[in-house]
């Protein structure tokens, strides 16, 4: 496995390397200390299996990075690290594209199952959404789902009619004969189309705008 680490803190950067390696031993981590070393990185490495990306930099900002690996690597999957709780930073985060959130305050397993889950074609939604008010998503949702469904491609609306049968990444693979890491990328690609963060999501609003 290998790791990307952008942090401008590079006892951050330290501490989350010895976390992850001590953890796994197959573990590779490469590290960059700004967004746009970070980027020359993701452009050196096309083996590279996520990438966490502290949100809060001097000069290009992890908003930004996180939008230009999606543009360069749709398929990367990206989770953000930031010292902020905000609720709407972790919906900021998500829409732009971050398959995971995760607060600073969290321990080593909290870590390892975020990592874990976007490694599965999964998002990663940290704690403290449990403890917010819930936004109108569904119905915004709906809405860019029924007027922006042509920018879903047919293999795109295939992989949602096989999410809705509730198989997994693997299995959707085997069904049309692509790999899992296509399949991923089709998945985040449908996330960031329908403004949803999760499979449910995606599948409640494909059904009820008629995609599927």
């Amino acid at each position: 496995m290998k790791l990307l680490l952008i942090d401008d803190h590079s006892i951050m950067r330290a501490g989350l390397a010895a976390l992850l390696t001590q953890t796994r031993a197959d573990i590779e981590i490469l590290e960059a200390g700004d967004a746009a070393g970070g980027i020359r990185e993701v452009d050196a490495h096309d083996d590279l299996d996520a990438v966490f990306l502290d949100l809060n930099m001097p000069g290009e900002d992890g908003m930004s990075a996180l939008r230009e690996i999606g543009k360069r690597r749709p398929d990367l999957p990206v989770i953000l690290l930031s010292s902020s709780e905000n609720p709407e930073h972790v919906r900021q985060a998500l829409a732009a594209g971050a398959l995971g959130y995760l607060p600073k305050s969290a321990g080593p397993q909290t870590l390892m199952s975020a990592l874990q889950l976007v490694l599965s074609g999964e998002v990663y939604i940290p704690q403290i959404m449990l403890r917010a008010p819930a936004p109108q998503a569904n119905d915004r949702a709906l809405t860019a789902a029924t007027h922006f469904n042509a920018q879903l491609t047919e293999r795109q609306i295939d992989v949602l009619k096989l999410l809705g049968r509730g198989i997994s990444n693997k299995e959707i693979g085997r069904e049309l004969l692509v790999s899992e890491r296509t399949v991923k990328a089709h998945v985040t690609a449908i996330f960031k189309s329908l403004g949803v963060v999760n499979r449910t999501q995606a599948v409640e609003v494909a059904r009820r705008a008629a995609i599927i």
